[in-house]
């Protein structure tokens, strides 16, 4: 596991990881028995095991579908003392085609995790991302009021 000493180099860490599809570098900012609640695949996953199958299939999708993707966080706030970390903020991923870097979509998730400080490395033992639904269609809403593309 590679140890991140500051809350928000976790998010640092999941930027470039995503972008360089490298699920053990991204795995690694994960505490063993992270409890995630996702709006994207499967509902929950408990444990690394199972966080790394959707991850694996994540990044797989992307690589069969030559793309690319780049993370943004926004609107952060964290709120830690020496031991726990809580942190919200608005999450955009925008993928791109790898080939020629045009922009194909971007969504904007909502995202909260909770940390904790093991050995001096923080590690997320809880993650939720989820999106607005619009409650005339009941349909998730994919961007935070951009222009959605």
């Amino acid at each position: 596991m590679l140890g991140v000493s500051n809350v928000v180099d976790v998010l640092e860490n999941y930027k470039m990881a995503v972008y360089e599809k490298d699920v053990e570098k991204f795995l690694s900012i994960y505490d063993r028995e992270v409890h995630i609640y996702d709006c994207w695949g499967k509902w929950e996953s408990k444990g690394i095991s199972l966080w790394r199958e959707n991850v694996l299939n994540w990044f797989g999708s992307m690589e069969k579908d030559g793309e690319m993707l780049k993370v943004d966080f926004s609107d952060v706030t964290i709120e830690e003392n020496s031991i726990i970390a809580f942190g919200h903020c608005a999450v955009t991923f925008t993928a791109y085609r790898r080939e020629t870097e045009e922009k194909l979509r971007n969504i904007t998730n909502r995202f909260t995790f909770g940390l904790k400080k093991i050995n001096e490395s923080w590690f997320i033992t809880h993650e939720h991302s989820s999106l607005p639904i619009d409650m005339e269609t009941g349909k998730g809403m994919f961007d935070s009021g951009g222009d959605g593309k």
